[in-house]
């Protein structure tokens, strides 16, 4: 079928809003409700979109791969955005839901748990941004021969983000000094292989540590291989490719974090956690197929919600064969997961992507209308709306869905009362 216009969408979700219990709708952050950036210390919310999401409390959770907290932390803009007339844990106007990856647990007051998760991991985890700017200080003068002291140790400090669950490197601020090189696409594919190398050392030190299994590295954006591991998109003429590289708990994948969601959802509303009230991503299966076996044997289809999954960031490029497809996307789980979740408890889940190209960070463009570098003629996963207008067009249509929930009375802490 045709994708769906915003207001069309719009017109598809009004009536569940009048039953929360009905309707989930779940969000991921950046490229969707903010605009992509090279640095994450320069992202902005607005005051308005933090205020609607309080407004769609109880149907309404983010999954993103960030962090909810940390000086990086979307609590942090949260903060900035509403400035000190009001207090967010106290007002309920923090972003509920999961982050990194589905291993931060948040309610919409603030409150934060990282539940299955170990001292010893977070312990690993701490050391974690001071070995990584060590390991840059180490290569990156072999490729970028240019700077001096303080100019290198400006570029590690920009690209290490020392998130507390999912320390990071990016390198986008180094794809931009190797632009005006003789060779920007070789030289980009350099610091790729790097990065890879450099992660791969810290995971397999933290397995000479005792914590083998604990951990994984996220890659985006990817490409899926055969066995649905994560691969690199090498940098091209075509486009810089993978730009991040997150160490990350095992099991914080965004379709296991999806399922919490979901189990949540169901437990608020209903009073009973189909899942089990311990369930979180670290206890979850790890398959797409095991995910959706356990939601069939163990959700009564009368307490599913109609889902709408909100992303930005999917994949499809040619592969190395004639009609072949490499299709990858650090949403493109969790939203396949919400996709085929409808087809087995019949109902109307809206897939819908963001385009997040206008941003600073290079990314495919629905400008043309083809989906090209997106999704392709025989992709599984369908999209149900589009927003080629990217997160100004989104920020407009959460506005209006806020707009057409219910008014209800919240207490200062407490939930949301109707």
């Amino acid at each position: 079928m045709d994708a769906l216009s915003p207001a069309d969408l719009l017109a598809d979700l009004r009536p569940r809003l009048r039953d929360p219990a009905s309707l989930l709708v779940v969000q991921d952050l950046d490229g969707v409700c903010m605009d992509l950036v090279r640095d994450p210390l320069t992202r902005r919310l607005e005051g308005s979109y933090v205020r609607h999401a309080r407004r769609l409390d109880g149907c309404f959770s983010v999954l993103t791969n960030g962090e909810h907290e940390g000086r990086r932390g979307v609590n942090r803009l949260v903060e900035r955005a509403l400035g000190t007339a009001l207090d967010p844990a106290r007002e309920g106007l923090y972003l509920p839901g999961l982050a990194a990856g589905g291993v931060q647990l948040q309610d919409r007051h603030g409150e934060v748990a990282t539940p299955g998760v170990s001292d010893a991991e977070l312990a690993f985890l701490e050391t974690l941004p001071a070995r990584m700017a060590e390991e840059l200080r180490a290569w990156l003068p072999g490729l970028l021969p240019q700077l001096n002291r303080a100019e290198l140790e400006q570029q590690i400090a920009l690209a290490v983000l020392d998130n507390p669950l999912s320390p990071t490197v990016n390198l986008n601020g180094l794809f931009r000094l190797g632009a005006a090189s003789e060779r920007p696409v070789a030289l980009a594919r350099e610091l790729q292989q790097g990065l890879l190398q450099l992660m791969q050392g810290l995971l397999d030190e933290a397995g000479r540590g005792g914590l083998a299994g604990r951990f994984f590295l996220h890659i985006a954006p990817n490409v899926l291989d055969g066995d649905g591991q994560e691969q690199p998109v090498w940098a091209s003429a075509a486009g810089t490719g993978t730009t991040d590289v997150q160490f990350m708990l095992r099991g914080a994948i965004k379709e296991a974090g999806l399922l919490v969601l979901i189990n949540r959802h169901i437990a608020r509303h209903h009073g009973v956690h189909p899942l089990g009230e311990a369930f979180n991503v670290r206890t979850a299966p790890r398959s797409h197929q095991d995910l959706l076996a356990l939601a069939e044997a163990r959700i009564p289809p009368e307490l599913m919600p109609q889902l709408v999954g909100v992303g930005d960031t999917i994949t499809s490029n040619p592969g190395p064969t004639p009609g072949s497809w490499r299709r990858g996307g650090s949403d493109r789980g969790f939203l396949t997961l919400l996709q085929d979740l409808g087809r087995r408890f019949d109902r109307p889940n809206r897939v819908v992507l963001v385009d997040s190209s206008g941003g600073e960070v290079s990314r495919p463009s629905m400008a043309d209308g083809s989906l090209r570098g997106l999704t392709d003629p025989e992709d599984p996963l369908r999209l149900d709306a589009l927003f080629p207008g990217g997160p100004a067009q989104y920020r407009a249509f959460f506005t209006e869905l806020a707009a057409a929930a219910p008014e209800r009375a919240f207490s200062p802490s407490g939930s949301a009362q109707p």
